[in-house]
């Protein structure tokens, strides 16, 4: 018979391991410059910095995030339909 507290184990070591890999993902950045424009997104895809022409916008960049945060969202709420929840057990919210 399956020790059921193995099992919780091995969820716990799961959700750290992602944990672990959303905080280094939000730690790395990319930078693209091209022409005028620059854009700099952290790993775990926030804007950081968006310039045109040397010009930025706080304005621009805080609904640009905000779009993406929809975005991440609505995968995150398919993904759980598909997998009937297993991903807010493995600590997959956003934040």
């Amino acid at each position: 018979m399956a020790n059921p507290f193995k099992a919780l184990g091995d969820l716990n070591q799961l959700r750290k391991q992602a944990k672990q890999m959303q905080d280094e993902l939000a730690a790395e950045e990319i930078r693209i410059e091209e022409g005028d424009i620059l854009v700099v997104i952290s790993g775990d895809q926030k804007i950081k910095q968006l310039s045109v022409q040397g010009i930025s916008s706080p304005e621009v960049i805080d609904i640009l995030n905000r779009a993406i945060k929809k975005s991440q969202e609505l995968a995150a709420k398919k993904l759980q339909a598909m997998t009937g929840g297993l991903g807010g057990m493995l600590g997959g919210g956003q934040g």
